[in-house]
């Protein structure tokens, strides 16, 4: 109450200074609710709730044990935006100022916005009385009142969240906001507080403060005062400030010039010096050293309610962490330092307990968190503080190899930049947005790559980011925008002056609207959308502003024109586009980029004369500009479109530079491009084009001197191949240029001749053949069939386009002017010499290449690889090995370049790191810095000279495209051959190394080679194999059984070793004789153990034939072998150890059945899905599927268990011998066990059995339909297929078949839920009385036999199966087929006979009957019922003839106004009719039915009876045969008469008529067509007719005529009216229809799209997703439908469409949640019947319980929705029990509605008794009747 009495005083004196003071403590010891109480007592009624908060505030204040006032941090961690709430206090620094905002920095990198609108109130004042008034000049703008690096108190205003989702922070400086919770009484000595200048006036300025009823004025003294920083700023109130405020309205107008540093609105922190009567009269200085080292004291009465930002405060370390400190201040208060704002250099000596100066950074108002800084700019600040940092601006700047320091898992990362600067990575930016953040996988990377994206002033440290997509971005600011540059970006908004573009997410552009396009667009909207990509160029960057503008006109994005980004670039005589933005009388003023302008003169407009430019030009015209003038200092520029125009007029007056085809030129490069170069003709420079493919005959050389060929080189040895009036092309191919020289070209389609041989270059490449182009733009044809002597697949991967090619012309075409050519190298001649020549030139042009290289880059590294030359050898040591690849090398002379050799080029050497090595060069590759060396020592060795004119074999050591380095033999010498032969040669084997050639020397040492051979060569084979005619004539040449022989490893493959032995013939080692059997584990691969290239001695134990590779007998040691099998098993080596030869059939029978053997992976069959393996040379095994794995999942990939070559032990299952078989098996086991559990494959599905199961090792199973599984389901053999594969649990064995169990009980008893039907082993389990389900396994005259389990099957007899009567059998075989779910009760058990009697009666089962009513069949009566039915049935016979006919003629009118009758009766009386006729009416219709000779006749509307006449009819048949008899007569008559001529005229009419008859047949409509020709004459008649078009569809679809039936469709959908929406939406639903079976994806989304453009988009979609359910396309249905019901939120047949579809998957759980969505999303007024669709879908797919709840919770809520208990009645007969039906039944009967509904509900309730009830339950629902109208008296009888 001390605040309010001083806020508010009652009269007389202040109180005493004591007083307040005592105020001052009560306030601080309750700090909870000294802000609220003035609050709460100006709400009426409402200060409950507060009392009852305030109450709990205190109790844990005092279970806290002491003055808590707010509790300590669990853990510290940077503020983030998410922790930022409205009204929450901060301190902040300028960043940014402009007209209409401030950017205001703050802490932990966070920046906020202060709005011109939330300065202060005067400001506010000022600023709308200035803009209403005429002068503006005077307004004092932000810039005025805010600088850069300005400290600012702020509050956090509103939080704006803008459409990508972030944040935005709106701020305030204003003095009542920041200073809210302040009062008079508050105010103390020493406080440093923020204001705003408020007015000046004649002796001062008043500061607003915050604080009601206090103002601020700056004396005159004060003012002297302020100029030596220490102005003194006295608050007053009360009578003087009235006075105050009549002197201000006076001397306003002079207010600038009495304080000229200060203006209205100017932000100022100021100290208190003396406070007078309570805080009403204040003495202030805005002296900012003394306020910046004003340090906040306890007896100032600070609170956490008031504590304000920026207060310097002593503060004591209370916890050091890792992440920052924990600290204590003003004696009682927690706060928190983060690790950026403790000092980095002091971070190691904080220490609990020791004192430190800190400044508060903000107050979370919620949490009572207060953070403090330790920084020194912020504890001891200067005037400003730095916002760029001394570094300089880095921001956007992608930085390299950063080093992370620290990690915080709440706040982010330190990372250290290469420079040693010190840069912070927020949580969320080291990941990216979506993506799971892995600390662990962020620390292990030892280097970053990181983006700086900010500097925050308040924590002086770089921001930066480690996400991917920010790194990649060209453009992260505006500064990295300049004029001229081409960008693309997505259409975000159109606006009426243009339209948005956006670069990126904080980077947009705005394309006027008249540079959408070339021409001014009326409706931009028709051309442009949102989200739409386009390709602009910028006009102009105003990076201080953040403006970008942007054009889309053709004209200027391909504008090759020079471009004037400034006045200087506008030199006199320059041509270049630009804009007319402003067209006047004077002229045209024409812009450029970056806003640089011009002026056209009219004079200069045009060469004619024009009076009124604005006739001629428009704004926004694109045009071509020259300069006249241009004076860059003053920003002028004189232009002209009429000297562009003459200037054309005289270059094109200029003859045309003509250029010869075949002549030698030089040119210059002018532009590189992705296809070429542009090249300026010397000396004339006459532009031209030289095409990347024409700068050499080998391909592989013309895109290294593309590489190598910079702007302005000079090229020499040009031809010109063609000039059109476009350009002029040349080329520097040398077979095309000697070919031109020599006269080889044809200039024109004339001078061909069949049979001319031309040389030219590959145009392009189809599938039918290839087209070659010659000079003079000649262009000729080689069909497939004529591009080589050999067969051609494919001719894309023949030749290379630009490849130099000899054609031969085979075929002319004088008319259309074209000419087929050959390639084929039989057909065309080669120039003498051509394949050295070539080779001579390509290895010069790849030396120039190289030096050219070398030269323009002045590195080192580049100098030394060009002196590298093939076969050079170099010392090099071992870098890395990697097994399997490639080795690297290093060398002191070769720094930085990667030295390699493959794992070919280092066989034999075990090589490690840091060996020394001597290594010959085969390649030098200097635009990726490579050298490809070779260890192999006869290489390295000294090379011997070669002979001319001697034949060599070669080996192939190194491949590089059109090039190949080979090794001559034995002699050490390396050189160079060309891949191909032929200029058309045709390589369908690729070259490899390794391979054989056979070369002829033709130049021992060539000097253009550098000396290397220059040879001719061809493949060949190192050694002639051996036939077996040759070994029987020679047998020394052989190898004999046991023989020792020496070889070389040639290949190792998994399961085999080829060995090369010394006389050149090859050997083969099997992989089971590498290695001792004793040595060879599970999992190994013996032949890894051999390595290529390795010397081996080997023992022949057999072999093979070389023309059948049959293998021979080893039985006949003295036969010799071609191909001799090998072994290196050291003990069989042993020449002592006599071998004993072993057959395939002896090995065989040494195998016994469950022994386990070691065999290898040989092959994986999948058509049959076996493994095969291996265990000798002619020896192997199989091992089937179900043998190979244990677990499921293998199932889908078996042969990725195992590898070829992979060594495992096996267990034999079979031995045969005739055939010869081996069964193995890899699981473990080679036999069934009872109670095991094994994998099986469905084979067969029997509705009367169940399963039939494949189960391993041959056996067979069955799995009975009740061992399926744990509950029982309808139709229990749907969810099995063929070739499925199961766990199955092995029951036991009968006659050789396993009876087995998938129930989860018997499978996983231990995780298995309790089974709902439990399993029945023996009659034991049953009990009398059980109710149990089983499945019908026949229906006889016997009964209903219901298999309960596997071994036990019950019999229901047939009057325990229904209750209706049934005289045959049949109609339950009809409704009752095998595999039926039933649900029955046990009446006896017979435990002698083995026998179970069973009931199916709905009274013992509480199931409806399984007899529909459909069917009308009699009730069987018993009892006393049947007593009467006799009694009436003998009173109905004796009824008289004549009473029977007279009621038969009275029968129509009677029944037809009985009907009448009751249809309209709706009230009781229906119900209380006489018992008799009730019976009556039974008793007929028990009658009719127990008849069987009348069939039950179709009910048809409209009174119609079928019974009418009926007696009067024949039958068909006796008409038929007394008109065929007739007609026998008739023949037999006629055939004795010769026909008459009137006879001959009337059959003459009969054959027109029926002529006649049968063209009305064809033209019938309803008759289906048989052909096309009959579909389009009934189309003709109804073109409109969707049923039609649909069976004329079906037609083509029976003949498999795909096309044709998308054909037919697209005509019905041009052919039918648009006004027949419903026949169109037919054609489109079959199209659809269409593509899903036999169409694409692409093309089904195609014609989906289609379909909704012109049919109403829902039914489409329903359409659609339904296709997909059917066709079981769940996932593709699944998102269709999500995109349904977002586009359709509103439809509730939408979201029932997709309930439906989720309870038909099964899915419950989504449907419910599915629900609750279509709750928020339809009308208010649908949700009831939403509910109600889905309670229904519950019952139909889902859990009968729960729909039944949702129903039972919608009833409740609208008890009187009649519709919706009719629904649930039905519902519940259909589902539910009796008992459940009748107590919704007695509930629907007392609802307070009508009793015209009451009445209709006593009606069902009486129908369903008597067809499910007993005669006493009717004879209750007829009481209740009775008491319901006697309770209402006459309204029930109404």
């Amino acid at each position: 109450m001390a605040s309010a009495e001083e806020d508010f005083p009652r009269g007389g004196t202040f109180r005493k200074a004591c007083e307040s003071k005592i105020a001052t403590r009560i306030e601080v010891d309750n700090l909870f609710q000294s802000n609220e109480k003035e609050d709460s007592k100006k709400r009426k009624g409402g200060s409950k709730d507060d009392r009852k908060k305030v109450k709990k505030q205190k109790t844990a204040e005092k279970n806290g044990g002491g003055l808590t006032l707010n509790a300590a941090a669990k853990c510290v961690e940077i503020l983030h935006i998410k922790n930022l709430k409205e009204g929450m206090l901060m301190l902040g620094c300028v960043k940014d100022v402009s007209d209409f905002e401030v950017t205001v920095g703050l802490p932990c990198g966070l920046q906020g916005f202060l709005s011109i609108r939330n300065i202060c109130d005067p400001y506010t004042k000022l600023l709308t009385e200035q803009l209403d008034s005429t002068d503006v000049e005077d307004i004092c703008a932000l810039p005025h009142l805010f600088y850069s690096g300005m400290m600012l108190r702020c509050v956090v205003a509103e939080l704006d969240t803008a459409k990508g989702g972030s944040i935005s922070i709106q701020l305030s400086i204003n003095p009542k906001l920041v200073n809210k919770a302040l009062t008079s009484n508050a105010l103390k000595a020493g406080m440093v507080l923020s204001g705003c200048v408020e007015s000046l006036e004649d002796h001062g300025c008043i500061v607003d403060v915050g604080v009601k009823g206090t103002k601020a004025f700056l004396s005159k003294k004060a003012d002297k005062d302020q100029q030596n920083s220490n102005n003194d700023i006295t608050v007053i109130s009360g009578l003087f400030l009235r006075f105050l405020f009549k002197v201000s309205k006076v001397t306003i107008v002079f207010s600038l010039c009495v304080c000229p540093e200060l203006k209205v609105g100017q932000y100022v922190t100021c100290q208190i010096k003396e406070v007078k009567h309570n805080g009403r009269l204040l003495r202030l200085s805005i002296n900012p050293s003394a306020a910046a080292q004003a340090c906040a004291e306890s007896q100032q009465g600070w609170t956490l309610t008031n504590l304000l930002p920026g207060l310097l405060v002593k503060a004591t370390v209370k916890k050091v962490t890792k992440h920052g400190l924990l600290m204590d201040f003003l004696s009682s208060f927690s706060g928190q330092v983060d690790f950026l704002h403790m000092e980095r250099e002091m971070a190691s000596s904080y220490t609990e307990g020791s004192k430190v100066l800190a400044r508060v950074l903000y107050v979370e108002p919620s949490t009572r968190l207060v953070g403090l800084s330790l920084r020194g700019y912020i504890v001891q600040p200067k005037t400003r503080i730095n916002t760029v940092p001394a570094c300089g601006d880095r921001v956007g700047e992608v930085v390299e190899d950063c080093r992370m320091t620290s990690m915080h898992h709440m706040s982010g990362a330190m990372l250290e930049l290469p420079d040693k600067t010190p840069a912070f990575v927020h949580r969320n930016n080291l990941k990216e947005p979506k993506a799971p953040f892995n600390e662990n996988k962020v620390r292990a990377i030892p280097k970053h790559t990181c983006r700086i994206i900010d500097y925050s002033p308040m924590d002086q440290i770089h921001f930066a980011s480690l996400r991917k997509t920010v790194i990649e971005k060209p453009f992260f600011r505006y500064q990295d925008l300049h004029a001229g540059q081409f960008v693309e970006g997505t259409v975000s908004l159109l606006l009426n002056h243009g339209m948005v573009v956006h670069l990126t997410s904080h980077i947009r552009g705005l394309v006027p609207r008249t540079h959408l396009s070339d021409i001014v667009l009326k409706n931009p909207e028709k051309k442009y959308t949102k989200g739409m990509k386009v390709k602009c160029r910028v006009l102009s960057v105003d990076v201080d502003n953040k403006k970008l503008y942007l054009t889309r006109k053709k004209a200027l994005l391909e504008s090759s024109l020079p471009l004037f980004f400034s006045y200087h670039d506008a030199r006199r005589g320059r041509v270049s586009h630009g804009y007319i933005v402003c067209v006047k009388n004077f002229g045209c003023i024409v812009r450029f980029y970056n806003n640089v302008k011009g002026l056209v003169p009219v004079n200069e407009l045009s060469s004619e004369v024009i009076p009124n430019p604005e006739e001629v030009f428009y704004v926004g015209q694109v045009l071509r500009t020259r300069v006249l003038q241009c004076d860059p200092e003053k920003e002028k520029m004189l232009l002209s479109f009429k000297a562009v125009v003459e200037g054309d007029t005289e270059e094109k007056a200029k003859p045309q530079f003509v250029c010869e085809v075949g002549k030698r030129l030089e040119a210059k490069v002018l532009k590189k491009s992705v296809n070429g170069l542009e090249v300026s003709i010397l000396p004339d420079e006459v532009r031209a084009l030289l095409h990347t493919m024409h700068l050499s005959d080998l391909t592989s050389n013309c895109p290294l001197l593309w590489e190598a060929l910079q702007e302005g080189d000079t090229i020499s040895n040009l031809t010109c191949v063609l000039q059109n009036r476009k350009n002029i092309t040349v080329t520097k191919k040398p077979m095309v240029i000697w070919s031109l020289e020599e006269g080889m070209a044809a200039k024109d389609f004339s001078e061909i001749k069949v049979g001319m041989e031309m040389i030219g270059w590959v145009k392009s490449i189809m599938a039918y053949g290839i087209f070659v182009e010659f000079p003079f733009g000649l262009v000729g044809l080689a069909p497939k069939s004529a591009i080589s002597d050999k067969f051609i697949p494919d001719t894309t991967t023949t030749f290379q386009l630009g490849q130099t090619v000899i054609a031969k012309v085979t075929n002319l075409d004088e008319e259309k002017k074209r000419f087929l050519v050959t390639l084929k190298t039989s057909e065309v001649t080669v120039p003498e010499e051509s394949a050295q020549t070539a080779l001579i030139h390509a290895v010069q042009e790849r030396r120039a290449v190289t030096e050219m290289i070398a030269m323009k880059d002045t590195r080192d590294l580049y100098q030394q690889l060009a002196a590298l030359s093939v076969g050079q050898r170099l010392k090099l040591v071992v870098d890395t090995v990697k097994n399997g690849d490639c080795t690297n090398f290093k060398s002191d002379e070769l720094v930085g370049a990667t030295i390699q050799a493959t794992k070919y080029h280092v066989i034999g050497f075990q090589l490690t790191p840091g060996q020394k090595v001597i290594a010959v060069i085969l390649y030098v590759d200097i635009l990726s810095t490579t050298v490809h060396v070779s260890l192999l020592s006869k290489l390295v060795t000294k090379k011997k000279m070669l002979t001319e004119e001697s034949k060599y074999s070669a080996i192939l050591q190194h491949i590089d495209k059109d090039l190949a380095i080979i090794s001559v033999e034995d002699t050490a010498q390396l050189t160079v051959i060309q891949t191909r032969n032929h200029l058309n040669e045709v390589i369908l084997s690729e070259l490899k190394a390794g391979m054989y050639l056979a070369i002829e020397v033709v130049e021992s040492s060539c000097e253009q080679l550098q000396g290397l051979p220059l040879v001719s060569w061809k493949r060949t084979l190192p050694k002639r194999l051996r036939t077996h005619s040759e070994n029987q004539t020679d047998s020394d040449t052989g190898y004999r059984f046991g023989e020792i022989v020496k070889g070389k490893v040639q290949t190792v493959k998994p399961t085999i070793i080829q060995v090369i032995l010394e006389d050149g013939s090859t050997g083969y080692v099997h992989v089971s004789e590498v290695m001792e059997a004793t040595e060879v584990s599970p999992g190994s691969f013996p032949t890894s153990s051999v390595k290529v290239g390795s010397v081996v001695t080997c023992r022949v134990i057999g072999g093979r034939e070389a023309t059948t590779n049959k293998v021979l007998p080893i039985s006949r040691p003295g036969y010799t072998y071609t191909f001799p099998d090998l072994t290196l098993i050291p003990s069989k080596l042993d020449v002592k150890l006599e071998l004993k030869s072993v057959t395939a059939v002896q090995k065989l029978n040494t195998y016994k059945v469950g022994e386990e053997i070691t065999c290898f992976v040989s092959k994986y069959h999948p058509e049959r899905k076996s493994l095969e393996v291996t265990t000798t040379f002619s020896l192997s095994g199989t091992v089937e599927l179900l043998a190979m794995i244990t677990d499921l999942k293998d199932s889908s990939r078996p042969e990725k268990l195992y590898k070829l070559g992979q060594a495992v032990k096996a267990k034999v299952v079979e031995v045969s011998l005739k055939p010869q078989r081996l069964l193995l098996s890899l699981t473990g086991v080679h036999e069934l066990e009872a109670d095991g559990i094994t994998l099986g494959v469905v084979t067969s599905m029997l509705p009367h059995l169940g399963l039939v199961v494949k189960l391993p090792f041959g056996c067979v199973g069955t799995v009975a339909i009740t061992d399926l599984a744990d509950a029982y389901k309808p139709n229990p053999l749907a969810a099995f297929s063929k070739d499925q594969l199961l766990r199955c649990y092995l029951i036991g064995s009968e006659n050789g078949k396993w009876q087995l169990s998938l129930r989860p009980s018997r499978l996983n008893p231990q995780q298995a839920k309790p089974a709902k039907d439990t399993e029945v082993l023996s009659l034991n389990n049953l009990q009398e009385g059980q109710l149990i389900r089983g499945y019908v396994k026949s229906v006889s005259e016997q009964g209903v036999f219901i298999r309960l389990s596997n071994g036990i099957t019950g019999r229901a007899q047939l009057q325990q199966s229904t209750k209706y009567f049934v005289n045959n059998h049949s109609v339950l075989c009809n409704h009752l087929p095998p595999s039926t779910l039933l649900t029955t009760k046990i009446i006896r058990i017979d435990r002698k006979e083995n026998l179970v009697d069973l009931s199916l009666l709905t009274v013992e089962t509480g199931k409806p009957d399984i007899l529909p009513e459909s069917l009308h069949l009699p009730l069987r009566l018993l009892g006393e019922e049947k007593k009467k039915y006799n009694l009436e049935k003998k009173k109905k016979r004796s009824l008289s003839d004549s009473e029977e006919k007279q009621k038969e003629s009275e029968a129509p009118k009677k029944k037809k106004k009985k009907t009448n009758l009751q249809d309209s009766d709706s009230g009781l009386d229906v119900f209380f009719r006489e018992e008799e006729d009730q019976e009556d009416k039974c008793t007929k219709s028990v009658a009719v039915n127990v008849s069987s000779s009348s069939p039950f006749r179709l009910q048809i509307a409209a009174g119609f009876s079928w019974d009418l006449g009926l007696r009067s009819l024949k039958p068909a048949s006796a008409n038929n045969h007394a008109d065929s008899s007739d007609g026998e007569d008739q023949d037999e008559s006629n055939k004795s008469q010769k026909k008459s001529r009137h006879e001959l005229e009337q059959e003459k009419k009969m054959a027109e008529k029926a002529l006649m008859q049968r063209e009305m047949e064809l033209m019938d409509p309803q008759l289906r067509p048989q052909d096309a020709a009959a579909f389009e004459r009934l189309l003709l008649a109804s073109p409109n007719s969707s049923l039609l078009w649909l069976q004329y569809m079906a037609h083509h679809l029976q003949a498999t005529q795909i096309e044709q039936a998308r054909a037919v469709a697209e005509r019905a959908l041009k052919t039918i009216s648009f006004r027949e929406e419903q026949e169109k939406l037919n054609v489109w639903v079959a199209r659809l229809n269409l593509e899903n079976m036999y169409g694409t994806q692409e093309r089904l989304k195609k014609v989906f799209e289609q379909a909704l453009q012109f049919c109403e988009p829902m039914p489409v979609y329903q359409q659609l997703a339904d296709i997909y359910s059917k066709s079981d396309k769940i996932k593709e249905a699944e998102n269709l439908y999500k995109s349904m019901v977002k586009r359709f939120r509103q439809n509730k047949a939408v979201w029932l469409s997709y309930g439906t579809f989720l309870l038909q998957q099964g899915q419950s759980d989504a449907a419910s949640a599915l629900l609750q969505r279509a709750l928020k999303s339809v009308p208010s007024k649908e949700s009831v019947d939403v509910i109600a669709k889905f309670s229904q879908l519950e019952f139909r797919y889902g859990n009968t319980e729960k729909g039944r709840t949702m129903f039972d919770k919608i009833l409740t809520s609208y008890p009187k929705r009649t519709d919706l208990w009719s629904v649930f009645i039905d519902l519940m007969i259909k589902h539910g029990s009796q008992k459940e039906v009748r107590a919704i039944f007695d509930r629907v009967i007392h609802l307070s509605v009508s009793v015209k509904k009451i009445k209709f509900f006593f009606k069902r309730y009486l129908e369903y008794e008597k067809k499910h009830g007993t005669p006493q339950s009717i004879r209750a629902v007829k009481e209740k009747a009775v008491e319901f109208v006697e309770g209402k008296g006459t309204d029930a009888a109404c």
